[in-house]
């Protein structure tokens, strides 16, 4: 055993000596070899103890933080000689190309000097012919060498020239050497590298049964790169294949994005229309009106899908902010369609449903929830389409079997943040009341995360979260609502504003049900299983929101 230890010890110092021998030598390239860089580089992956993602993102940094050290002669051509002999190093020779391509990408964004990068040029289209005739990488390395250092035919002409690869020094030799090998690659069905050489080339000898090619082996990306490298007639052929294969979405893409709404208005038409379904579908009513563009048949097919949803006030809300005929007499629309069975709030013989902005109704309100034995939970916030952008809840919803409170968040908190804190760490946290909650995890990190400096919403006693009473709960909420009680929920307000106000009667409605629909899924669960549910309540405690994500976010 001692050793054991004593060689872990010794393998621990002479680690922690290596990792110093190769922070002393990033600190200084200037009398660095490119194989010394390498070796130490594998020697810091190899020893590196998180996981290989992690490694190869520190790395990534790191090599990009030394180019920046003074690499002789310079860095492009630095990386270029490294890119040379990783051949050698094997198992590591393709992540670290990348890796190191990477890091000079974003170095040549802000430092770099003409005489470096013009003389690297030569070095890369060497690694280029290395590449072509099989030495060393692979094809996404031979991609981002030709654009990261910019290689042109030019500088491959000048290689071939000084080579042994072909006879010739003009440009139609090398044009003659890579088209060699741009058809061993469509042979190989390598068909995105051999369009993405094409264009970087400029070459433009294959034609239209190059794209058919293309489209009969399903590759997509490719045939619309190439159809865009070669221009509009390349374009309409390669809509017309989508329309034949009836790939209406792929077609819609490509007329959208080359103005070609002219030459295939059906298609451009039946396009927008399955756009907009697709966010009506989802709930996004907003979204959906934006992509009609103002345009009245699209507008018009809008109000089709909310009818067919059941969605009537957004019927009469569209018709009247466009003016659109027609569609007057909803009632008579709504009576001519098929009729869904939706759980109806008026059905549940309530009190009442209470809004509470004010400290005084939240008073009132903690001293009612406190009295039950059982409540229902749920939140609301405005849907957020921006990427990155967290969403705020906006309203807490919170029902008993006969009253449902509904709590502006957005201006208690602004107001009185300590009573609300307080009033609501007292409901959260009673042992008395048994909370209901649906996939209430989610509920509960975004509340956590709206407000952060709140207590009450980091623990939560006495939980009973409705999902987990079920094998399989398909269809949300609203599937488990028509399976137990017979009827599902309306869900085509969820995506609405929920931070305008006042809000909606319909708004209002929706989020009640969300809530009080939990104590109906409970008391018919708890009449058929009295003892079984009991073994899921319990404690939920929501963590400092996230400080790992956002540590990472704000680095």
């Amino acid at each position: 055993m001692a050793l054991d230890g004593s060689i872990q010890e010794h393998n621990s110092d002479a680690t922690h000596q290596l990792l110093t021998m190769c922070t002393h030598s990033y600190f200084d390239l200037t009398h660095v070899s490119p194989v010394v860089f390498l070796y130490l580089l594998k020697e810091c992956y190899v020893r590196g103890k998180c996981k290989a993602t992690m490694k190869f993102r520190s790395l990534q940094q790191t090599v990009h933080q030394v180019l920046y050290n003074s690499p002789r002669p310079g860095p492009a051509i630095f990386v270029a000689r490294c890119l040379l002999v990783l051949p050698i190093f094997e198992v590591h020779c393709e992540g670290f190309s990348h890796l190191i391509i990477s890091a000079l990408r974003r170095f040549l964004k802000t430092e770099t000097t003409k005489e470096d990068l013009l003389a690297a040029k030569s070095l890369a289209a060497q690694l280029f012919l290395n590449i072509v005739v099989g030495m060393g990488h692979d094809e996404r390395v031979l991609i981002k060498i030709l654009e990261v250092y910019d290689v042109k035919l030019e500088d491959v002409a000048n290689v071939i020239c000084n080579s042994d690869v072909k006879d010739g020094n003009d440009l139609s030799a090398a044009k003659e050497f890579i088209e060699q090998y741009i058809f061993k690659l469509v042979e190989s069905k390598s068909y995105l590298t051999a369009v993405t050489l094409l264009e970087h080339f400029c070459i433009r000898q294959s034609g239209e049964s190059f794209l058919l090619k293309m489209m009969e082996h399903k590759e997509y990306i490719a045939a619309e790169k190439w159809a865009a490298f070669i221009g509009k007639p390349m374009l309409c052929v390669l809509v017309q294949q989508y329309i034949d294969r009836s790939m209406l979405k792929n077609a819609h893409n490509v007329i959208r994005k080359n103005s070609l709404k002219d030459e295939f208005p059906e298609a451009y038409h039946k396009g927008k229309e399955s756009s907009i379904k697709k966010f009506a579908e989802k709930g996004l009513w907003d979204i959906a009106e934006e992509r009609t563009n103002n345009n009245k048949q699209h507008l018009e097919y809008l109000v089709y899908l909310a009818m067919e949803a059941g969605y009537f006030e957004k019927v009469e809300e569209l018709c009247e902010r466009h003016s659109l005929e027609g569609f007057a007499n909803v009632e008579e629309l709504q009576a001519s369609l098929p009729k869904r069975s939706f759980f109806d709030l008026n059905e549940l013989a309530l009190d009442g449903i209470k809004w509470v902005d004010d400290v005084s109704g939240l008073r009132d309100a903690t001293c009612h929830i406190e009295g039950c034995k059982v409540i229902g939970i749920d939140c609301e916030w405005k849907p957020v389409y921006e990427k990155g952008k967290q969403p705020k809840v906006s309203i807490i919803q919170i029902a008993s079997e006969k009253m449902v409170h509904i709590l502006d968040l957005i201006k208690l908190f602004e107001d009185v943040p300590e009573v609300l804190d307080s009033c609501l760490t007292r409901i959260f946290r009673s042992s008395k009341v048994l909370k209901l909650g649906y996939n209430f995890q989610c509920d509960a990190k975004q509340l956590a995360r709206s407000y952060e400096s709140l207590e009450c919403f980091k623990h939560y006693e006495m939980l009973l979260d409705i999902q987990n009473l079920f094998n399989e709960p398909r269809g949300g909420l609203s599937g488990l609502t028509k399976k137990v009680l017979g009827a599902e929920l309306n869900k085509t307000r969820r995506n609405s504003d929920w931070e305008q106000r006042p809000l909606t009667p319909n708004q209002l409605e929706y989020a009640a049900l969300d809530a009080i629909v939990l104590i109906h899924i409970f008391a018919h669960f708890r009449g058929h299983s009295p003892l079984e549910w009991k073994a899921h309540i319990g404690l939920v405690k929501v963590h400092h929101v996230d400080k790992a994500v956002k540590h990472m976010e704000s680095a």
